[in-house]
């Protein structure tokens, strides 16, 4: 069966807003994604009948919200892959996910003169954290390049890594241009030196079959709300046996198994990292998000994508105006562009009064556009609800902007 995005577009209530009195046209996915009604009504079901804090309590109500909230974790495990649901660790979102394996295995086994690798792709989440860690224990930071196309040099990165390097962060899918790395060989020639791999998946786990056994990534991030799930969630993946050595990331209450004011032992895993009351309604809602999208086939899902992509591709080469940044072969999800010589802002602007959200800017990308020669681009970013029939607005509403501003 096909998908039919027109049936899907339903799903979302928000899809039916009009925007300075035109119909939404909403392609700033990459930036966060608009929520299905069955997570809505998710959310809105736990505060209604099931609100209670988790794990400490033996009434009706918490007893309730754990079984969701843990459920919740299960669904996730599944849906990655991972072995176990004690791997599977609730925080806010990717960005804090990296701080917290920067600050805990980071802390713990990198040290002054060590190295640590990323890319140029990389979002700013994936860069500071890691300039923290170096300027807190004396490390560096080595840097992957890429071509013009916006492709990493796999050759480069293996003149990179050296007997100093102790852990490598590398994105799924760059979130400013779409391009997909060869993930699978990139880890197998950091575990060939024995270092870790942490994953950026945050714009991967929309778009692609994600399975991080098969990948076998040491931790993989996501955020739930790029993947049609709430604000506020986001889940770290950790291989047991790092998980099991690092130390807590935060303390406080549900993270310990007993404190003394001599001595507090931890929880064991996944507690240990989930200090306080954590926010119960996202992870709910995030477990329904992703039975939503498994609902529609996530193959399914990654062609009709695929389909949208090529289509909005093709009719960009019909503009000789425009310009597409990045032309990596393997891509997913987005695609950026500047309009003749107009700043990336001034197109935004005009096309949000054709109803068209698009992301105008650096993306949280500035080593990335410094690379590349650019101060912004404009950035178009798709998801399942999205048609054909958007795309051909955004080129119509581009058409008129050139006509505007030009």
């Amino acid at each position: 069966m096909v998908l039919d995005p027109e049936k899907i577009k339903k799903d979302f209530p928000i899809l039916n807003r009009k925007i300075h009195g035109k119909p939404l046209v909403y392609l700033d996915n990459a930036a966060t994604t608009q929520k299905p009604l069955a997570v809505i009504e998710a959310i809105h079901h736990y505060y209604l009948n099931e609100n209670s804090n988790i794990h400490r309590g033996v009434h009706t109500l918490s007893e309730q919200a754990t079984l969701a909230y843990e459920g919740a974790r299960e669904k996730i495990r599944a849906f990655i892959g991972a072995k176990e649901t004690s791997e599977i660790i609730f925080v806010r979102g990717a960005t804090e996910g990296i701080n917290l394996i920067a600050q805990t295995y980071g802390r713990k086994f990198i040290g002054s003169g060590d190295e640590i690798v990323i890319s140029t792709l990389e979002h700013h989440s994936n860069i500071v954290p890691w300039q923290i860690l170096c300027e807190q224990v004396g490390a560096k930071l080595r840097v992957i390049p890429i071509n013009d196309k916006g492709e990493l040099l796999i050759e480069d990165l293996k003149k990179i890594i050296n007997a100093k390097t102790k852990l490598m962060g590398i994105t799924h899918v760059s979130n400013a241009l779409g391009t997909i790395v060869p993930l699978k060989e990139i880890i197998k020639i950091a575990h060939e030196q024995n270092i870790p791999v942490v994953v950026d998946g945050a714009q991967a786990i929309p778009h692609l079959k994600v399975n991080v056994q098969e990948l076998d990534a040491d931790f993989y991030l996501f955020s739930g709300h790029k993947v049609y799930g709430p604000t506020g969630i986001g889940v770290v993946y950790g291989k047991k046996n790092f998980l099991e050595i690092m130390p807590p990331y935060q303390g406080g209450g549900d993270m310990i198994s007993s404190v003394t004011f001599e001595k507090t032992e931890y929880n064991i895993l996944p507690f240990k990292f989930e200090a306080g009351t954590p926010h119960i309604a996202g992870a709910i809602g995030l477990g329904v998000a992703l039975d939503y999208l498994k609902t529609l086939d996530l193959e399914k899902v990654a062609l009709y994508e695929n389909e949208l992509l090529s289509y909005a591709l093709e009719k960009s080469s019909e503009m000789a105006d425009l310009q597409i940044i990045g032309q990596s072969v393997d891509r997913a999800g987005v695609i950026s562009f500047n309009l003749a010589q107009l700043h990336a802002h001034d197109v935004g602007t005009v096309l949000d009064r054709h109803g068209i959200a698009i992301r105008a800017g650096h993306h949280c990308a500035m080593p990335l556009m410094k690379r590349l020669g650019l101060e912004a681009t404009c950035r178009v970013s798709f998801a399942v609800y999205n048609t054909k029939e958007d795309v051909d607005s955004l080129f119509k509403a581009l058409q008129k902007t050139l006509e505007v501003l030009g």
